[in-house]
């Protein structure tokens, strides 16, 4: 039986993308699924929702609780934590995969704007962990895991989308923090970053277009390095891998399988805060 049989995992951002390859991957491997996220209508453009996704999760024989949620909104947040125990009896995993991305510098980024990046990516963090803590606390398993990159301070990730990079660094800073603190308590705190970019909605219609896509690889490798993560002891804290690093962990070396166009044979992107990111402006 797999460690995470009848783990109760919440994923934000779960309807599409990254955060429902995660939990498929995790639907195979018998955990009960928490697919929270904003998207409970279909989208013009972007195919998923919540339900959607509930109804792939359970045709994999996992049981599903979707939930429309608002990651900045602290009484949805704590009304998710709430009904995800009343429903499955505790929570083991938060995946912090929500995500709002603007790579705009001071001068262009509105305040609005800022407070969204800041509240749906660094706060989150906090916000899920306090809301879930009581649970996680009595978890054999518990574990927080983030999307957001290994600390780099060379000045070009701030120089362009200093607010973006604010709130991202945020995430791992928070991570680093509550791995310290929830450390007793037997919780793993860990992020988790792609070594390339990923095909999904942000990559399409927020930056590069579709094009770019032959250049990508699969949300199912982030998928896969979440899993290598999650399966590890609570004794595995603390760290901010890359998805290259956690598969590597399990064995995983041979990543081809994850690229998007097969036909494709050039050089895969590096994504953002790598040191050989090249589609940073």
């Amino acid at each position: 039986m797999n460690v995470l049989s009848k783990k109760t995992i919440v994923i934000t951002g779960a309807s599409r993308g990254i955060g429902r390859e995660i939990a498929l991957a995790a639907a195979k491997r018998g955990a009960n699924i928490v697919i929270a996220a904003k998207s409970a209508e279909p989208h013009p453009k972007l195919p998923g929702t919540i339900y959607t996704v509930a109804e792939e999760v359970e045709a994999l024989g996992a049981k599903a609780l979707p939930f429309q949620l608002d990651v900045r909104d602290h009484a949805q947040v704590f009304e998710l934590m709430q009904k995800t125990a009343d429903t499955f009896g505790g929570i083991d995993i938060i995946i912090n995969n929500a995500g709002a991305i603007s790579l705009t510098n001071v001068e262009n980024t509105r305040p609005n704007l800022f407070d969204r990046m800041q509240s749906i990516n660094a706060r989150a963090v906090y916000l899920t962990a306090h809301a879930a803590l009581p649970w996680l606390k009595k978890s054999g398993h518990a574990h927080i895991l983030s999307l957001s990159p290994p600390l780099n301070m060379d000045p070009r990730w701030f120089k362009a989308h200093a607010p973006y990079t604010l709130s991202k660094y945020g995430m791992t800073m928070l991570s680093i923090g509550m791995a310290e603190e929830f450390r007793e308590h037997g919780i793993a705190v860990n992020c988790l970053w792609p070594r390339t970019i990923i095909a999904t909605a942000a990559i399409e219609f927020a930056l590069m277009g579709k094009e770019a896509f032959r250049q990508c690889r699969t949300p199912a490798i982030m998928a896969d390095a979440a899993m290598a993560i999650l399966e590890q002891p609570t004794s595995f804290t603390g760290n901010a891998l890359l998805d290259e690093q956690a598969l590597e962990k399990v064995g995983i070396t041979e990543l081809e399988q994850y690229r998007y166009d097969s036909s494709y044979q050039g050089p895969l992107g590096a994504d953002l805060f790598l040191d050989d990111c090249l589609w940073s402006h």
